[in-house]
Order: structure tokens, then sequence, then C-alpha cells
């Protein structure tokens, strides 16, 4: 253990998939962030002393406080180091965030902030999805469905068919900045989707709540769809409830 800023440091482990040594380094240090490690206000070690902490060289580093920066986690100012930036500044909303908050063990205030952003967003798109879908984005959705039925939840490629349902969905309402928030709505699909099978079992079925909503879509019926949309999101915290009080 050693001290920085008043607080207690850690070695921290380096994620080992692959990525860029930079973007390992990052992702390290942001998910230490978020799980409360370094705590709004503190500052970071020096340049020199962090890189021999994780074992990396100085330009991982600087490259990885670069990435941070960008993403509102923290701020490098001369003289004073580099600080974790208040929660206020933090991109939430970004997908690698929410990837590093599900690594360790986010709030239930977090989780039930992520499923209110998604019941404030999603039955509106859905009800401009029904008004303005194409037969192609009937079709892709049609094929996210099944893929999800084959697949199923609890594998990676299951939920990535979930995704690409919801994306499809966002996309057929034809909205710009809508399509803005796609990748970090389905971003809280998936990693809620994630947290709810990780200490239990699959819960239920969630396809028919799919399946209805998709009928919605091809009825064309936006206000049954913003009902379908709802009503999906509603029993899907109902489904993660039990995991947050684990």
């Amino acid at each position: 253990m050693e001290r920085h800023g008043g607080r207690e440091g850690v070695r921290l482990p380096l994620a080992s998939v692959g990525d860029r040594i930079h973007g390992s380094v990052a992702r390290t240090l942001g998910a230490a962030i978020l799980a409360g490690r370094y705590k709004p206000g503190d500052v970071l070690p020096g340049e020199i002393e962090f890189s021999d902490v994780l074992g990396v060289s100085r330009t991982a580093y600087r490259e990885a406080i670069r990435i941070l920066s960008a993403k509102g986690l923290v701020e490098s100012r001369p003289k004073t180091g580099t600080r974790v930036s208040a929660r206020s500044r933090w991109n939430l909303l970004d997908p690698d965030i929410l990837a590093w908050a599900f690594e360790g063990e986010p709030s239930e205030v977090f989780i039930r902030d992520l499923f209110e952003l998604r019941m404030i967003v999603e039955p509106a798109a859905a009800a401009l999805a029904a008004e303005r879908r194409s037969a192609e984005d009937i079709a892709r959705m049609g094929e996210a469905l099944d893929e999800m039925a084959r697949l199923g939840l609890a594998c990676e490629a299951g939920r990535a068919a979930d995704q690409a349902f919801h994306n499809a969905i966002l996309e057929a309402a034809r909205n710009g900045p809508l399509m803005a928030l796609s990748s970090s709505i389905a971003a809280a699909v998936t990693w809620t989707t994630i947290y709810k099978h990780r200490r239990r079992g699959i819960p239920r079925d969630p396809m028919p709540d799919h399946r209805a909503l998709y009928d919605t879509l091809v009825a064309g019926d936006p206000e049954a769809a913003r009902t379908a949309m709802t009503d999906l999101i509603r029993l899907a915290l109902a489904d993660t409830e039990p995991s947050m009080k684990a």
C-alpha cells in the first residue's frame, strides 16, 4: 500500500484483453475511479511514480490520462498534477465508462438511474419507430429477436442480439440526436443484463416482452409500441432488483 494525496493507493492489476497498453491503463484507472478508490478531488500520483506502480512507460501513462480527461474523469493542470474531476463532469453515458462501472460493484442508485434514462428515451423512440420504420428495419428487428431466442441472454452473442434489437428501434425512429444516444443506450441494456444474471440464474424469459413490442412495431401502432416498451423496461428493472439486494 502507498499513500497519495492523503489517501491510500493500491497496486492496480492491468487489464489484459488485447488492448493497446494505454487503453489498458485507462481502463484500470477508470475502473478504480468509478469504484471509489480515487475520489473526486484526489490528486493522482505523479507520472514517474504511477508509471512504476503500473509497470508501464510514461508515454502510455500520459496517453491514458488524455483518454480519461476526454471522458471527464480527470483534469490535469501544470504544477498541481492530475486530479479526479467532480462527478458532475464525468461522461456517464460513455460506453467505456459504463463498462468500467460494471467491472466493480455499481451502486443501486446508478443502476436505477440507467433504467430511468431508458424509461425516458426508449418508449418515445418506440412510438416514433412504429410510425417511421421501414421493411428493412422490421427485418433487422426480427432477425435480432430470432438470434435472442436461439442463443439466450446468458451469453455474449445473445446479448449482442438484444443490443441489435434495441439499436434497430432507435435507428427506425429516424431522429439524428436520438441516434447519438444509441451506443449509450445499447451499453446500458447490455451491462444491466449482465448484472442481473451474474449472481443468479435467468429470472424469467424476456422473449415474450420483446415479441410483444415487435408486434406493435410491425403493426405500426405508436401508442401500443410506447406501452410495450414501457412494460419491457419496467419488467427488466423488476428482474434486476433482486441482484441489487443480493
